[in-house]
């Protein structure tokens, strides 16, 4: 089997190591491009890093990019002129930039996830199937931790909790959004979903959704150990991503939860 030629974007970052790493185990990709955002004059790994650039990109089949939402948008941009398909883990999107990836995915095949964890990704579905069964007077609020150094908040995959909230209900997830707590020790349930976000220590990721009517309540939760299982996700979708027409995709077109 040929093997896909992939690239990584901000290799240098948590995420982007993590992706070289495990990359270089799988003998279904061959990695063969890496970008960050600055000059780097000395080769990684025999590959000479670049700047995202038509060149940069010219001979992969898939790019994955685990960066900022400013520099996916750029990977995107050159992306759809190259007709190259793009796997993002990106995550802290405003409205205007979701929109904005929604529109390469008509030119391009674009898989975009909050997160790449098959557990996280069960989480969800069994989100959406618990507030789809609880009556109205089930108030909900979505709880994650990560470490120190992850700025956004609440983080991709607890807003990916919400929608799982939202859908359940058959709501527009933006109009549930409550109030978006940072380091609180405890936090309300609302009429809305309220989330907390912890930022401490080198947490992977931690996420719980509870549901409560005041007499009892429900608790879903997951946690992750080991950031390769993200890193594996991300491949897994890049090779599933291969066979795909434009569009925009999700983890759950991949792990095929109805």
């Amino acid at each position: 089997m040929k093997k896909i030629n992939l690239a990584v974007t901000g290799f240098m970052g948590r995420m982007g190591q993590q992706l070289i790493k495990t990359s270089k185990k799988n003998k279904n990709f061959k990695l063969v491009s890496i970008t960050e955002n600055k000059i780097i004059n000395k080769k990684i790994m025999g590959i000479k890093p670049s700047l995202n650039n038509k060149y940069a990109f010219k001979n992969t089949n898939v790019i994955i990019d685990f960066t900022v939402p400013k520099c996916t948008l750029e990977v995107l941009k050159i992306a759809s002129k190259l007709k190259k398909r793009v796997v993002i883990g990106t995550t802290g999107f405003t409205r205007r930039e979701e929109n904005i990836i929604k529109k390469y995915s008509k030119k391009i095949p674009i898989l975009k996830a909050g997160n790449m964890s098959l557990g996280v990704n069960l989480l969800m579905y069994l989100t959406e199937i618990t507030s789809r069964s609880l009556n109205s007077n089930f108030l909900s609020k979505v709880f994650e931790t990560h470490h120190k150094n992850k700025k956004d908040y609440p983080s991709g995959t607890a807003l990916m909790l919400g929608k799982g909230i939202a859908v359940g209900k058959n709501k527009n997830l933006y109009k549930l959004i409550g109030k978006k707590y940072l380091n609180r020790k405890s936090f309300p349930y609302s009429k809305k979903i309220n989330f907390n976000s912890i930022r401490k220590g080198l947490v992977v990721g931690k996420h719980e959704v509870s549901f409560s009517s005041g007499k009892e309540a429900v608790t879903l939760n997951h946690e992750a150990f080991d950031r390769a299982l993200f890193s594996e996700g991300a491949l897994t979708a890049a090779k599933w991503l291969m066979r795909k027409k434009p569009g925009l995709y999700s983890m759950r077109d991949v792990l095929n939860f109805k």
